[in-house]
């Protein structure tokens, strides 16, 4: 299993991160332009390391997937706020087919998701009940597909609509796809996206753009 976690300026989350690794895991850190050594750091903690000078949640995603040679192919964010060994469970799911994507639903401990965040995370897993017909609760990062899968979904978006965009063309092409619970902590470190509202207005219009163009 390889894992991307896409990195901006995360030196300070990236020893933690990266010694909760599940066991047969490979750190594929993406780094999308950090000024505070973060790929210097990941690599001489052994992670392969990826350098995205595309600026974008998308981007940094992206190139750690194509550059993913295991079967499965596991994305987490890189500041500590979730926990790379719960994999471990979205893992067993997929190898033994019960699901082709597994997601985690963020169950958040105090301080950990602002209140703003949070309420437009709801207001977007409404409409994706809706859309879909699944039983969704959240749209969080912590996922975990077949890497050759994933490849064929032909994702575009290169900014916040990516993880939205795998899930409508998964559900599209029929994937199992499964909702587990997971941990949410206080991250280390300023989030880019859910500390400023500035950043959430950003992944709410990417996200919108995304449930407009697809079918």
């Amino acid at each position: 299993m390889d894992i991307v976690f896409p990195c901006l300026n995360e030196a300070a989350a990236l020893p933690v991160v990266l010694a909760k690794l599940p066991t047969e895991a490979r750190a594929i850190v993406v780094d999308n332009g950090s000024s505070d050594g973060s790929a210097t750091l990941a690599q001489d903690l052994g992670a392969l390391v990826v350098r995205e000078p595309r600026r974008g949640f998308g981007s940094a995603a992206h190139a750690g997937l194509l550059a993913a040679t295991a079967p499965l192919v596991a994305f987490c964010d890189a500041d500590d706020s979730l926990d790379p060994r719960e994999l471990n469970l979205f893992r067993a799911l997929v190898e033994h087919g019960s699901s082709d994507l597994v997601l985690g639903a963020r169950q958040p401990s105090a301080g950990s998701w602002p209140l703003h965040a949070r309420c437009a995370n709801a207001a977007l897993a409404r409409r994706l009940r809706h859309r879909t017909g699944l039983p969704l609760t959240d749209l969080g990062p912590l996922r975990l597909a077949r890497r050759e899968a994933l490849l064929s979904l032909g994702l575009l978006d290169r900014r916040s609509g990516y993880p939205l965009e795998m899930l409508l063309k998964a559900h599209r092409v029929g994937w199992k796809i499964t909702e587990l619970p997971v941990s949410y902590r206080p991250r280390i470190g300023r989030s880019k996206v859910t500390g400023t509202l500035q950043g959430v207005l950003h992944a709410v219009i990417d996200m919108n753009r995304q449930l407009r163009e697809l079918p």
